[in-house]
């Protein structure tokens, strides 16, 4: 059966002016896989997810069907764990069962985390196309792997944008040479989150996971603002290994190197992605 990939993003393009900012310090495009036959069940189980641990957000009337409407953004998810730490209870076991809903569902994800350098110029459009195409190439990799085709959905952003990001997928598709994403259905296709829950669930693991995995990674003691926070760490060290499991990574034909997975282009330090899943080491007791 046919695969859809939603992506969703986290973060902005405006340059950080100094080590001390509230601009975001990073940038999360994510793609999440899920077998078009799973679809039905991650959202309805998401659905009684969001209803079991923030009930005063539903009305007790209200059809199941309607708590789509209903969101609960990666970004305040984020913000309670920030403030609460481990006594997050709700928000933290949301969080795990969303992930196990994903591992039981064989989805698969694969990510571009952007850390911004401090005082460097960004060149957003590249950024994203870029973004957009590695994606398309990973997914293309996993519908190989799966010897079935597919289609994306990303998040809706402005029809300029949207517009930008299409065109550098047709320039690919039908360039005079032959289509190297001939397994995807269709350019990329834009959706409202209000109506797909698995775009919800891409939110969340943008906003509320890779987002601060990323700063508490790359950005902490180097840059100081609200957007790095020390409890960061504590949604890596939870979620880390979770999110490991969940990447889909594939070696190059080309080259023979592993590709895919969760890239990180480190614009402070220019470190490696795999950091990403490693912690420091323990002081000698």
């Amino acid at each position: 059966m046919p695969y859809i990939c939603y992506i969703d993003e986290a973060g902005c393009t405006t340059p950080l002016p100094s080590a001390e900012t509230d601009i975001q310090p990073v940038l999360v495009i994510v793609g999440l896989v899920v077998d078009v036959t799973r679809v039905r069940e991650l959202t309805i189980r998401f659905l009684e997810l969001k209803r079991q641990f923030f009930p005063k957000k539903f009305g007790t009337g209200n059809h199941l069907l309607d708590d789509v409407l209903v969101e609960i953004k990666g970004s305040d998810l984020r913000s309670s764990i920030r403030k609460h730490g481990a006594k997050a209870d709700a928000t933290l076991k949301f969080i795990d069962g969303t992930l196990e809903l994903l591992r039981t569902n064989d989805a698969r994800l694969f990510a571009s985390i952007w850390v911004k350098g401090i005082g460097k110029t960004i060149d957003s459009r590249a950024i994203y196309t870029t973004s957009i195409q590695a994606s398309c190439r990973s997914f293309t990799s996993w519908l190989d792997a799966q010897d079935d085709t597919g289609f994306m959905v990303a998040d809706f952003r402005t029809p300029g944008l949207n517009t930008q990001v299409s065109h550098s997928i047709f320039t690919q598709k039908y360039r005079a040479k032959g289509d190297p994403m001939a397994r995807l259905l269709e350019l990329p296709t834009f959706g409202h989150s209000d109506n797909h829950v698995p775009l919800q669930i891409a939110d969340l693991l943008c906003s509320t996971l890779l987002f601060p995995m990323a700063t508490a990674t790359y950005c902490a003691g180097q840059i100081k603002g609200k957007h790095v926070r020390g409890r960061d760490m504590l949604i890596k060290r939870r979620y880390a290994s979770r999110i490991k499991a969940l990447q889909f990574r594939y070696k190059d034909s080309e080259n023979g190197l592993m590709q895919g997975g969760i890239f990180v282009n480190d614009g402070l330090q220019g470190r490696k992605s795999d950091l990403l899943f490693r912690f420091p080491e323990q002081p000698a007791l």
